[in-house]
């Protein structure tokens, strides 16, 4: 064997090592960290088995709340017939109590040094009903987790225009006539919150907030609230209401005995909110844009 044919056999079995060990090795990156995948978070393990707790308290309104706005409704006469005295939804204040805020557990330890992720939380079966009624989005602040249904119907005597407008999961818009059937959807990422418009009645709007953990509730109108089968440990709550471009938020840091309540109270300043442009409330022509994500 000559000196040429020595070297080529040597190069020749150093190239096939090196691809045999890249082929047994793999790649370090599965995917799994790509932008916006599951990857990005804390692996889920099992459902969380042990004692649980309760946060609740009230959301108060410090201050003379903003008067609501009257809505013209003379270019549809079914919002008007359907509801004579339409006013503005965004502040609903009784007694000094705040309605319609949504509060959240945000980040925390539960006991044992886990994080809420850490766990797996079950998709609720039962679908959440968004209505349209009285040219009014029914509720007006709601809270679904991950991949629960949400059933959307038009019980009004006119055509409404669902477009929610999310920062983390594909934008929708389509209208629904009046006698429509239902229309049902998904998120599939968390988010807090995702505001919801009819171009057709731009007066209504809705906020939902995503969770990937059942730990949400809303505000009612006394302003109470209360989010149950919370794990013991020391928790960050979030109070969210609208007004302003992304909303206002409270946060408060409560702990959760075992079988015991943790008490997170919130209060919003007085006064109304402000906004970057002062909105039409005015009867729009509905526009619907094809969607790429259905």
């Amino acid at each position: 064997m000559n000196k040429q044919t020595k070297v080529w056999l040597v190069l020749s079995i150093a190239l096939s090592l090196l691809a045999l060990g890249s082929a047994c090795g793999g790649s370090k990156d599965s995917g799994t960290n790509a932008p916006g995948s599951a990857g990005t978070e804390s692996a889920a393990g099992g459902p969380y088995s042990g004692p649980t707790g309760t946060i609740a308290g009230v959301v108060s309104y410090e201050g003379t709340p903003p008067a609501p706005k009257k809505i013209d409704t003379t270019a549809d006469a079914a919002c008007g017939k359907a509801n004579p005295n339409l006013v503005t939804d965004d502040t609903i204040v009784t007694d000094g109590k705040l309605a319609n805020t949504f509060v959240y557990i945000k980040d925390g330890t539960a006991e044992g040094g886990k994080k809420l992720t850490d766990y797996t939380w079950s998709t609720p079966a039962t679908a959440v009903q968004l209505d349209q009624k009285g040219c009014h989005y029914a509720p007006h602040v709601f809270g679904v987790q991950t991949n629960q249904k949400i059933s959307i119907t038009n019980s009004d005597q006119t055509q409404h225009n669902i477009h929610w407008i999310p920062k983390g999961n594909p934008e929708w818009n389509q209208s629904q006539p009046n006698g429509a059937p239902a229309i049902e959807k998904t998120f599939t990422r968390p988010e807090v919150v995702i505001p919801v418009k009819c171009n057709q009645h731009p007066w209504m709007k809705a906020y939902i907030g995503v969770m990937r953990t059942p730990f949400f509730a809303v505000s009612g109108t006394n302003g109470a609230y209360e989010i149950k089968g919370v794990p013991p440990g020391k928790y960050t709550v979030v109070a969210w209401r609208e007004g302003g471009a992304n909303g206002t938020e409270k946060t408060f840091e409560v702990t959760v005995p075992a079988n015991g309540s943790g008490k997170a109270d919130f209060s919003f300043g007085s006064g109304p909110a402000t906004t970057s442009t002062k909105p039409s409330l005015t009867m729009m022509p509905a526009i619907e844009f094809p969607m790429l994500h259905k």
